[in-house]
């Protein structure tokens, strides 16, 4: 419940309530805020007893942590055996292997992935990595994205 409180907080919490209410009202406060919680922890349980006994059988396995929708995402997914050939497929996927064969291309080095500059000695179509010489009279240079 107060998982994100450091020892710090803590010991400032204690210090406050013992100023707050003194040393000699401080157990009978701890008595009833334990009391209250208590009786909170009672009620929702019976108030999920309760929506579960009103459900009927075929929900006696429902949870409420699955109305959560991350939760229930969650669920699903790890259920769901249709999208086994995408998890396959998410698997055999390397991100930073291919960004770097993407790079490779655009820088013009040689890498080991299968795309073909050059087939047959010829290119199939303009050779869009070899920085050309001289732009036309009306051309603009082109946009370099690493240089601004």
């Amino acid at each position: 419940m107060f998982n994100d409180i450091g020892a710090f907080e803590l010991v400032a919490l204690v210090v406050l309530a013992v100023l707050i209410f003194g040393p000699d009202k401080l157990p009978k406060v701890i008595q009833d805020f334990t009391r209250f919680i208590r009786k909170i922890r009672d009620f929702s349980e019976s108030a999920k007893h309760d929506i579960r006994s009103e459900l009927g059988p075929e929900f006696k396995d429902f949870e409420f942590e699955d109305l959560n929708p991350k939760a229930y995402l969650r669920k699903q997914l790890n259920e769901n055996e249709d999208l086994k050939e995408l998890r396959e497929l998410r698997s055999s996927f390397d991100l930073k292997k291919e960004m770097g064969d993407v790079a490779d291309a655009v820088n013009g080095k040689e890498s080991d992935s299968s795309v073909p500059a050059v087939v047959n000695g010829s290119s199939s179509g303009p050779d869009l990595l070899k920085k050309r010489e001289k732009l036309d009279q009306d051309e603009r240079p082109p946009f370099d994205a690493d240089a601004t």
